[in-house]
């Protein structure tokens, strides 16, 4: 889910008017899992037909400007040339969003593709990442201390004074009578999922994050929950309702979602 889409015009749109085309029955979980895969390949046609050629868009844009400033440097300019730079400039800042936006994208994707591999970009990573951690110097009691055994010695020395045993006596729980959930609080523990808490789970995570880079990301989710509360909230009280809440929440998730969805 590129963030840049937004910045098309017609893109929500796009979205409320596909969600409600796909025509899927079943189960809560079965209907939610085709319908995110159905929206994925529309989003990609869609994808195609708005971001090709960007770069020679741009460009475009670019020569077009640089005509009419040569243009009104040897003249002036016609009142509808003058129009037509704020108009070009205004596309040309609109483009040059969505390109930076994929390009922040695929900064991820390439870590999320190579990061794990034995190649040139994942050692080039690391020594980057070793080159800004590395520590030239601390302070010990007041005391800078360099050099690389100085350092290590000093560090040894700090966690192996803050580990040493500390023979202290220890609070015990005996005859103490701690108090207990009536039944009634018990069944609070087994609720059906609520649309707030469901709601407020998913604005706790980060918008632009997924397992993988084609995935559905909370951003999505966050900006279509009108659109989409219904066939979540079907699945989640479905689960609820089956008792296979027993089976763990992550291991059914696994199975629901797609591969690179989240």
């Amino acid at each position: 889910m590129l963030k840049c889409w937004t910045e098309y015009p017609g893109y929500e749109d796009f979205i409320r008017e596909k969600w409600a085309s796909f025509n899927v029955t079943g189960w809560g979980g079965y209907v939610l899992r085709p319908k995110l895969e159905l929206m994925k390949e529309s989003l990609k046609e869609w994808h195609f037909q708005h971001s090709q050629n960007l770069d020679g868009k741009i460009m475009e844009v670019k020569n077009r400007i640089a005509f009419l400033d040569a243009k009104g440097e040897a003249g002036a300019l016609l009142e509808v040339e003058v129009e037509k730079i704020h108009e070009l400039s205004v596309k040309l800042h609109s483009l040059t969003r969505v390109q930076n936006g994929i390009n922040w994208q695929k900064s991820r994707m390439n870590w999320l593709q190579e990061g794990d591999a034995n190649s040139k970009f994942f050692h080039e990573a690391m020594s980057s990442r070793r080159r800004h951690n590395v520590i030239n110097m601390v302070c010990v009691g007041g005391v800078n201390v360099e050099g690389v055994r100085n350092i290590r010695a000093a560090v040894h020395n700090h966690f192996y004074t803050h580990f040493q045993p500390f023979c202290a006596p220890r609070p015990c729980f005996d005859g103490h009578h701690f108090r207990k959930l009536s039944y009634g609080e018990g069944g609070h523990l087994t609720k059906p999922f609520s649309l707030e808490e469901v709601k407020q789970a998913i604005w706790d995570c980060d918008s632009f994050k997924s397992p993988g880079p084609d995935g559905i990301s909370f951003d999505f989710i966050k900006r279509f929950w009108d659109l989409l509360k219904n066939d979540f909230m079907r699945f989640l009280s479905e689960f609820h309702r089956n008792g296979k809440l027993s089976k763990g929440v992550n291991s059914t998730f696994t199975t629901l979602i797609p591969k690179g969805f989240s």
